[in-house]
């Protein structure tokens, strides 16, 4: 999987000088967690919820510009990332969200932790193979379908 293949491409995005409480809306009327910041049609950063201070924040964002509250250091990744290494970095650089952009830097899409659990959620818990040989190596007992049937009835126990 790659991240063309789970990404969200209505990627919304704000100015910077847009205010905190107008985006903080533009999440909750999208539901949604994120929002890209763009300066002059580059990206510049990234607003999440828990920087608007979440439902309770009124009074951070209160007075306060999209650009006072954002994450500049955002992370990007091309199109053809694997998934694996997208978790890998949203996990190690403890973040919620990577930026998929396309060759010129544009936001051509949004990764982030709901996709990867959705993903999770559906199912696709092994890489594809590779090629046709890994198809035929046997599976370790614990990821052949009565293995976890077994993990999952011991995990819920």
């Amino acid at each position: 999987m790659r991240a063309q293949d789970v990404m969200t491409t209505d990627v919304k995005t704000v100015s910077g000088t847009t205010t905190a409480d107008a985006a903080w809306r533009l999440m909750r009327d999208h539901r949604i967690h994120h929002l890209v910041v763009k300066d002059e049609g580059e990206i510049a950063g990234v607003l999440s919820d828990r920087d608007a201070g979440g439902p309770r924040g009124a009074s951070l964002r209160a007075g306060h510009a999209v650009s006072d509250l954002m994450t500049e250091g955002v992370v990007t990744v091309a199109r053809d990332t694997p998934v694996r290494k997208i978790a890998n970095l949203m996990r190690g650089r403890t973040i919620g969200c990577v930026v998929v952009t396309d060759g010129e830097q544009r936001a051509i899409g949004i990764v982030t932790t709901s996709d990867l659990l959705d993903l999770l959620g559906r199912g696709a818990i092994r890489p594809t193979p590779t090629s046709k040989r890994a198809a035929q190596l046997p599976r370790p007992p614990s990821q052949t379908p009565q293995g976890l049937r077994r993990l999952v009835t011991y995990a819920a126990a």
